[in-house]
C-alpha cells in the first residue's frame, strides 16, 4: 500500500472512530435524563426530561453558531477569545494527503461533533442540581449562555491552546473543563434558587425526599458508564497507529476500573454510615469514579485507576452529606459528583503523570471554577431579575410537570 492510500485509510478510520465516540457521548444525554428522572419525584418527571432533551438541542445550536469558534479559533496562549461564527471549512483532500505533522488526521466535522456533545454534557450536569423548583424557561435561557459562551471560553483556555494549556495544566478529557465547570454553574444556580420546600427543617434536620423511580436511575447510571468509554476513549483523538490503539485500550480499562472502584467504595462507606446498602450513593460513587479518572485515564495502571476512582467514591458520599448540612439542596448529587470528584481528579493527575505539577493543576482548577462560577452567578442573577428563577410555592407543591409542561409522566391515576 502506497503512502497516499495509507494516509487516506488512516484518515477515514480515525474519523470513523471519532464519530462513534461522539455518538457514545451523545448517548450520555439519555443517561443524564434517566438518572435525573429516577431521582426526582414523580410529579416533576416530565419537566426534567424536557430540560434534558431541550438543553441538548440548545447546546448543539449555540455551539455551532458561536461556541466552537470561541473554543478553537482563538489565539494560542490567550485569555480573551476571538468572537466569530460557525465552524469553518472541512479539510481539503490536498491538506490531508500533504502529510507531515500539521496535516489533519480526522475530519473537521467529526471534531465539531465530538466537541459539541461535550458542551451538552457540561450543561446536563446543571439540570439535576436545580431540579423540582426552577422554571423551565429560566433554565433554557441559562443554557443558551452557558453552551454558547461560558463553557467555550474556559474550554479555549485549555483545549484551544489558551493560557492554561501554556501554563502546563493537564486535563485529558475534562474533569475540570467539563465536569467541574458544570458543577460550578450548578452551584451558582442552587445558591440563588434555594432549597426545595420541606427539604430542611427549622432545627437543622435534613428530610429525605426519595426519587420516584430507582430502576430508571440505575439504568441512567449504566448508560453514563457506557457513554464514558467514548468520552475518555475518544479524547485520545485517534487510534490508527499501534501506540494510539494501545493507549485507547488502556483508557477504556482505566475508565471501567475507576467506576467500579468508586461504586464499591461508596457502597461500603454508606453501609458503615447508614447501616444499609444505599443504592443512590452507590450510583453516585460509580459516577464520581468516572469523573475522577477523566482528567488522566491513560497514565495510571488499572489498579491505580481503581484506587483513584475509590477515593472519588468516598469523597462523594461525604460531600453529599456535607452540602445537606450547609442546606445546599442538590436533588441528584450533581455538585458533589462532578465538582468534588472533578477537583480530586485534577489533583490526582500528579500521582501518575510525570509531566503534571501540583501548582499548574491548582492554578487551572481555580481559574476554571472562578470563571464559570462568577459568570454563571451573574447570568443567573439577570435571569432572576427578568423572568424569575423559581416556580411558585403552589406550583412546586403540585409539581412542575403540570405547571411547566401541562402533562404528567405517570398519568395512570388521572381521571378520564
Amino acid at each position: 500500500m502506497d503512502n497516499t492510500a495509507l494516509t487516506a485509510l488512516q484518515y477515514g478510520f480515525d474519523t470513523f472512530y471519532f464519530l462513534i465516540c461522539g455518538a457514545l457521548v451523545m448517548w450520555m444525554a439519555a443517561g443524564f435524563a434517566m438518572l435525573e428522572a429516577g431521582l426526582v419525584r414523580a410529579k416533576n418527571t416530565t419537566e426534567i426530561l424536557t430540560k434534558n432533551i431541550a438543553l441538548y438541542a440548545v447546546a448543539c445550536v449555540m455551539y455551532l453558531v458561536i461556541g466552537y469558534h470561541i473554543m478553537y479559533s482563538s489565539p494560542e496562549g490567550g485569555i480573551l477569545p476571538s468572537l466569530g461564527f460557525l465552524i469553518g471549512d472541512e479539510n481539503s483532500v490536498e491538506s490531508v494527503l500533504a502529510g507531515g505533522e500539521d496535516a489533519p488526521y480526522y475530519s473537521a466535522r467529526s471534531d465539531f461533533f465530538f466537541q459539541v456533545v461535550f458542551a451538552a454534557t457540561c450543561m446536563s450536569i446543571v439540570s439535576g442540581a436545580v431540579a423540582e423548583r426552577m422554571k423551565l424557561w429560566a433554565f433554557l435561557a441559562f443554557a443558551v449562555v452557558m453552551t454558547g459562551f461560558i463553557y467555550p471560553v474556559q474550554g479555549f483556555w485549555k483545549w484551544g491552546s489558551g493560557f492554561l494549556n501554556e501554563a502546563g495544566f493537564l486535563d485529558f478529557a475534562g474533569s475540570g473543563v467539563v465536569h467541574m465547570a458544570g458543577a460550578a454553574a450548578a452551584l451558582a444556580g442552587v445558591l440563588l434558587l434555594g432549597a426545595r420546600k420541606g427539604k430542611y427543617g427549622a432545627n437543622g434536620q435534613v428530610n429525605a425526599i426519595p426519587g420516584a423511580n430507582l430502576p430508571m436511575a440505575a439504568l441512567g447510571t449504566f448508560i453514563l458508564w457506557m457513554g464514558w468509554f467514548g468520552f475518555n476513549g475518544g479524547s485520545q483523538l485517534k487510534m490508527s497507529t499501534i501506540e494510539d490503539a494501545n493507549a485507547v485500550a488502556q483508557v477504556f480499562v482505566n475508565t471501567n476500573m475507576a467506576a467500579a472502584g468508586g461504586l464499591i467504595a461508596a457502597l461500603i462507606v454508606a453501609r458503615i454510615l447508614f447501616g444499609k446498602a444505599d443504592l443512590t450513593m452507590a450510583l453516585n460513587g460509580a459516577l464520581a469514579g468516572l469523573v475522577a479518572i477523566t482528567a488522566e485515564p491513560l497514565t495510571p495502571t488499572a489498579l491505580q485507576a481503581t484506587l483513584i476512582g475509590s477515593v472519588g467514591g468516598v469523597l462523594v458520599v461525604f460531600s453529599i452529606l456535607g452540602l445537606d448540612k450547609l442546606k445546599l439542596d442538590d436533588p441528584v448529587g450533581a455538585i458533589s459528583v462532578h465538582g468534588v470528584a472533578g477537583i480530586w481528579g485534577l489533583l490526582a493527575v500528579v500521582l501518575t503523570n510525570p509531566d503534571a505539577t501540583l501548582g499548574a493543576q491548582l492554578f487551572g482548577l481555580a481559574c476554571i471554577f472562578a470563571w464559570v462560577f462568577i459568570a454563571s452567578l451573574i447570568v443567573w442573577s439577570i435571569i432572576k431579575l427578568v423572568i424569575g428563577l423559581r416556580v411558585s410555592e403552589e406550583e412546586e407543591y403540585e409539581g412542575v410537570d403540570i405547571a411547566e409542561c401541562g402533562m404528567e409522566a405517570y398519568p395512570e391515576f388521572t381521571k378520564s
